[in-house]
């Protein structure tokens, strides 16, 4: 085992064929799923609005930095499949954006 980094992954999709249960549970639940809820975790926080059209998926991925962001990117939209798999929720194809944490610059103000 190399080195490891930890990624910041933001997977986005599309509801797509939600079933009437879907649709309710999801509603029902909204509130707690708005812009004041995302979270990077390595769970996955599920973020979507009433519209149920577009959700995102923030999630913590800690990997082997020779794999790269993409394995980042593919463990992370594996886990949000899983999830939404779990909770009942049909989906589109997924697209994921990866932030290296290990790696960013921060610029700090003087």
């Amino acid at each position: 085992m190399g080195t490891q980094h930890t990624y910041r992954v933001i997977v986005r999709g599309t509801f797509d064929g939600l079933s009437e249960d879907s649709r309710s549970r999801l509603l029902a639940e909204v509130e707690a799923h708005g812009l004041s809820a995302m979270r990077f975790t390595r769970e996955g926080s599920l973020a979507y609005d009433r519209t149920l059209r577009h959700f995102s998926y923030r999630l913590v991925v800690v990997s082997d930095v020779e794999d790269g962001e993409e394995m980042a990117a593919a463990i992370a939209e594996d886990r949000a499949e899983a999830a939404l798999r779990d909770l009942g929720h049909a989906h589109g194809p997924l697209k994921s954006t990866v932030t290296d944490m290990d790696t960013m610059k921060i610029n700090r103000k003087r």
